[in-house]
């Protein structure tokens, strides 16, 4: 069956749209205002977004104000996707396949990213953290939510998006599909790339202890008992660094010793390796207990700054405070997670003041029980 071709936004519907915001309504961008702010800041709008902003121009917190908004903070905003990718490079050990192998010296990857970063089409501001690919002429692009390489659908394309954030009708994923090959990447969408590394199971950069080493792993089971994502990459590094820590098993030092076009073996050496070494007693096996385990890993990565604090409240927000039926004692960090995603230069907290926050609040989470008292 042929997939339908996604139809372009019109004037009239761009306007039914902005009745579901709720947000002031400025008069829409001319077409000559429009080019002025592509010129400015070089980049594209794609051609729904430009419909949707020439229909009228949505004003308050989480809506950028391309009129009359500083540039600093429309910069911002702008380069947040790729600062937030360099970040996990540096920090995570974030590499996309495509750009060959990665230097063993850190700053020199992240400048080998930035180069290939500045080739990759814009991501532009559509409400707070949500974003559509900048690809002039284009329609029927997703919008999509991004964390540093933490990034996940959140509309098949702008109406689709707009309808579910603002009504929570249930978006229509289903049709949704990446169309920039990096952003698709993130996505899961390979197309027989390597899957990427699932940075939020590590210790910053490495594990340092055959402890630690050990605690990757029984991480890493946990995520995939869950469905997450876990690329055979990051099984085979878990491997490596156990190993090099003394921890050895005869399915781990197969593990550890595939290449590349042997990747598609790491995942039942990975079960072996759990087996041999005994990880699998006492995991927990009910899906509250997983989840409730990878909270507090998730808080552990927070305060420990292996992964930013924004992004890492951000998964405990989804993964765990709504999975769980939102329990209170996580409420607080859920909160600082949408302060965060929403967060605009006229809000009274800095970003700054908001990551700080976050740590503060994980740090006392898990100076507590555990699972904490709400």
């Amino acid at each position: 069956m042929t997939p339908q071709q996604p139809r372009p936004l019109t004037v009239d519907a761009a306007r039914s749209l902005h009745r579901l915001h709720g947000a002031d309504l400025a008069p829409g961008l001319s077409e000559q205002e429009l080019d002025v702010v592509e010129a400015r800041f070089g980049f594209r709008f794609a051609a729904d977004h430009r419909v949707f902003l020439g229909a009228g121009l949505p004003l308050g917190e989480g809506w950028p104000n391309w009129r009359d908004g500083a540039d600093s903070a429309l910069r911002d905003s702008l380069e947040r996707p790729v600062e937030g990718t360099l970040f996990d490079v540096r920090r995570n050990g974030f590499w996309y396949p495509e750009w060959g192998g990665r230097p063993e010296q850190t700053e020199a990857a992240v400048r080998i990213a930035t180069v290939f970063l500045a080739e990759v089409p814009w991501l532009v501001p559509v409400f707070g953290h949500r974003y559509l690919p900048g690809i002039a002429g284009q329609v029927g692009h997703p919008v999509l939510s991004v964390h540093q390489t933490d990034v996940i659908y959140c509309g098949a394309d702008l109406a689709d998006y707009l309808q579910h954030e603002f009504t929570r009708r249930p978006a229509q994923l289903d049709r949704a599909h990446a169309t920039v090959p990096f952003w698709s990447y993130l996505l899961g969408e390979t197309n027989g790339i390597p899957e990427p590394a699932t940075y939020t199971t590590r210790y910053a950069p490495y594990a340092r202890s055959a402890e630690e080493a050990l605690t990757d792993l029984r991480m890493l089971a946990l995520e995939r008992a869950l469905g997450r994502r876990v690329g055979a990459d990051k099984l085979i590094e878990a491997g490596l660094v156990a190993l090099v820590l003394d921890v050895d098993s005869p399915a781990l030092r197969r593990l550890a010793g595939l290449g590349r076009s042997e990747e598609a073996e790491a995942e039942e050496l990975f079960e072996q390796v759990m087996e041999e070494l005994g990880l699998l007693a006492g995991l927990p096996a009910e899906e509250t207990e997983i989840r409730w385990a990878l909270a507090r890993w998730w808080l552990t990565l927070i305060a420990e700054g292996a992964v930013h604090p924004a992004t890492g409240a951000d998964l405990l927000r989804r993964e765990a405070w709504w999975r769980l039926d939102c329990p209170e004692a996580l409420r607080a960090i859920s909160d600082e997670a949408v302060a965060y995603e929403d967060w605009i230069p006229a809000f009274e907290a800095s970003l700054e003041t908001i990551t700080a926050r976050i740590v503060a609040e994980a740090a006392r989470l898990l100076a507590g029980p555990w699972p904490p008292l709400s």
